[in-house]
């Protein structure tokens, strides 16, 4: 498959599945009511409205903001969406596509509710990470793509030497 098409699929997937899991756990459990829920000795499922950014950072409590940040994300998501169209690795497309499925579902939940839902909680004994969803652990997962990417020895070679990258059918 192209890289193009590769990408296009992780993105789709990475919102369908980020909107499948929040709609079901918000409209058809009653997760609101009884949590936390127990998953694991070091998961918890939980209700949180964040209304900022990653880790909560710089919340909105006024349109304003969230549609800003709406803009921000769709447009973060388009730019990317163009940076896909021209990647020549398989591994550069999942990776943009990822970012891009993460960034629309999120931006989908604060059109629809003012904030994003977060669910999963991380914790072990005293230690908690913070509250995240799908569309966070694909964003996160498709920086880490990225990055792997540009470590990858023939493209950083090629670039040494002013080289342009030629697509390899096998990544």
């Amino acid at each position: 498959m192209a890289p193009f098409r590769l990408g296009l699929v992780a993105a789709i997937l990475t919102l369908v599945i980020d909107q499948a899991s929040k709609l079901w756990l918000y409209l058809r459990t009653d997760l609101v009511l009884t949590q936390p829920w127990r998953i694991a000795p070091f998961t918890d499922f939980v209700v949180v409205w964040n209304r900022g950014v990653s880790y909560g950072m710089f919340q909105q409590e006024g349109d304003f903001g969230r549609w800003l940040l709406v803009g921000l994300s769709i447009a973060a998501a388009i730019a990317l969406g163009f940076w896909m169209s021209r990647a020549t690795s398989r591994l550069l497309a999942v990776a943009l596509g990822l970012i891009i499925g993460g960034a629309i579902g999120n931006a989908i939940d604060r059109a629809v509710f003012g904030a994003v839902f977060d669910f999963v909680h991380l914790h072990a004994g005293d230690w908690s990470w913070y509250v995240f969803n799908i569309a966070d652990a694909a964003i996160v997962a498709g920086v880490v793509g990225l990055i792997l990417d540009s470590l990858r020895p023939e493209r950083k070679d090629r670039q040494q030497h002013g080289l342009p990258n030629i697509p390899d059918s096998s990544r």
